[in-house]
């Protein structure tokens, strides 16, 4: 039942009060139980105690639309902790509002100069805003820059959360009418990315973003062949655990520009987690949802497809801190495998498969899918890490990989020409010898440290089990007709580098060479 309670409750007239309640409630004993306080302008000690009173009767009682004055009372005397009490909230419309940004759970407005409204899908939203605002103050106290809402208002049917966004641009916007700026917004876009995936959460403080892909696998399993299904669910459960912080919706209309502040807003989606599910949905938003149709992006984002998928690349470059080619695809195809994953199990849930053109799309990212996982072992990647072809010709990749990682480094031109000597050496050894006559992979790991300043490069292959450093060194001093062939490029490598070791490790031949910088 719901019972309205109007004007005022105190000491004069609450037993008549609690005597037409009674009245009205004759025969309900039990039945859960809604005073609405939407008319109710104050209440006394005497008006609570009538409240209790009606309680024992209706353990379910819940009180709603109670004004601002009205609720303190409530909470100051334990009554909001003791049975739901919801507040009154002003009535917000959205309608001509200036659409910034839309999510799985709601649609950011700009309602004025001042102030963005971000709308829920939900009806019953509140349990969401309670939700968003906790953890928006917890990445604002883990130094993420946000926005925390500071109201809460009816919208239609729904609820909607305000935030302070003077005079913000989202850098869609920034992207749809300022191309030339594409650069810029990718070099903050990066760089609060980074600052965010460098955010070590406190445990249990954010859902762990694994959980969810795995549920989107086991999904999407019952609708591939059983060997790649089995294969999918593998590799999303041999996903390492991270309690690093990531967004989980990260796009430009999610990145504001407000007085040469980035902010970052919509934080519902705040997780813990692998890089690689984010990058997921990034692939997602700039690319995946729009493969087919690329006029979706340009409705979503506000910019066309050409822009979309060159900010992604870009951005995934800048990430990575690399321009080789191979590791930007390794690990684009890595994010794409949980992209098409998402976007598969979303489809069917709509609906989509019953129709011709939503069974055309799935179709579309099933094929894509399906070939990802023929050629892909891991979904975690390092950004110190290459994986390629043992290939001669991919050599220079090899080269530009490793010198990327001495940038910013004191190293000396002639240092520099040494460890290329070195790597050009072990790597070329590698693709002439390892698989030979066939072909196969090798991976190659470089990272500089500080103290002592040197870098340290790793060289990894399956091929036939072999120790270089076992060799019995050339004799430099015979004349040229009387050496062996081979074994100086290992032996220069040992002269140039400052320690070289050699392993065999898991079924892979592990040569590292370390030099000070």
């Amino acid at each position: 039942m719901t019972i309205k309670l109007n004007g005022r409750i105190d000491s004069n007239n609450a037993a008549q009060v609690e005597k037409e309640i009674t009245e009205q409630l004759a025969g309900q004993a039990g039945a859960p139980l809604e005073l609405d306080a939407g008319k109710l302008e104050y209440i006394s000690s005497a008006g609570l105690r009538v409240l209790l009173r009606i309680r024992k009767a209706h353990p379910d009682m819940r009180i709603t639309g109670v004004c601002s004055e009205v609720y303190e009372i409530l909470d100051m005397t334990g009554f909001t902790e003791m049975m739901p009490v919801e507040k009154a909230y002003r009535v917000v419309s959205v309608e001509g509002c200036e659409e910034i940004g839309r999510g799985a759970n709601g649609t950011i407005y700009r309602i004025d100069q001042d102030n963005v409204v971000k709308v829920y899908n939900n009806a019953d939203a509140l349990e969401d805003i309670k939700h968003e605002r906790e953890v928006a103050k917890l990445a604002l106290v883990l130094g993420i820059p946000t926005a925390i809402s500071y109201d809460v208002v009816k919208v239609g049917d729904s609820y909607g959360s305000v935030f302070e966004l003077l005079n913000a641009r989202s850098f869609s916007k920034i992207l749809a009418t300022e191309p030339e700026k594409i650069d810029w917004c990718v070099k903050e876009y990066v760089e609060l990315l980074r600052k965010i995936h460098g955010t070590l959460v406190p445990a249990g403080k954010l859902p762990d973003m694994k959980e969810t892909a795995l549920s989107w696998a086991r999904f999407v399993k019952d609708h591939l062949p059983e060997a790649a299904g089995n294969k999918l669910l593998a590799l999303v459960e041999a996903v390492p655990h991270d309690d690093h912080m990531i967004h989980g919706d990260y796009h430009t209309k999610n990145v504001e520009l407000q007085d040469d502040e980035v902010l970052l807003i919509d934080m519902d989606t705040l997780a813990v987690g692998h890089p690689v599910f984010e990058l997921a949905s990034m692939f997602n938003a700039f690319v995946g949802f729009s493969e087919q149709d690329h006029e979706i992006v340009k409705k979503f984002q506000g910019f066309d497809y050409e822009t979309s998928t060159a900010f992604w690349h870009k951005s995934l470059a800048a990430y990575l801190g690399t321009n080789c080619e191979t590791k930007i695809r390794e690990v684009e195809d890595k994010a794409r495998i949980i992209g098409y994953t998402r976007l598969i199990r979303r489809s069917i849930r709509r609906g989509e498969a019953e129709t011709e053109e939503g069974l055309a799309r799935i179709s579309f990212w099933k094929e894509r899918l399906l070939s990802l996982l023929e050629k892909t072992d891991t979904l975690t990647f390092s950004l110190d890490e290459l994986e390629l072809e043992a290939a001669p010709e991919n050599l220079a990749e090899v080269q530009a990989f490793v010198d990327e990682r001495l940038a910013g480094t004191d190293c000396t031109s002639e240092t520099r020409m040494q460890i290329a000597v070195a790597v050009e050496e072990i790597f070329i050894n590698i693709a002439s010898y390892a698989y030979a006559p066939g072909k196969g992979k090798a991976s190659v790991r470089a990272y500089v440290t500080e103290s002592p300043a040197a870098i340290t490069i790793t060289f990894a292959d399956r091929g036939v089990p072999y120790d270089p450093l076992a060799r019995e060194d050339p004799d430099i001093k015979l004349a040229a007709d009387e050496r062996e062939a081979g074994g100086l490029g290992v032996f220069m490598t040992k002269k140039i580098m400052d320690d070289v070791a050699y392993e065999y490790r898991d079924g892979q031949n592990v040569l590292t060479l370390k030099k000070n910088l």
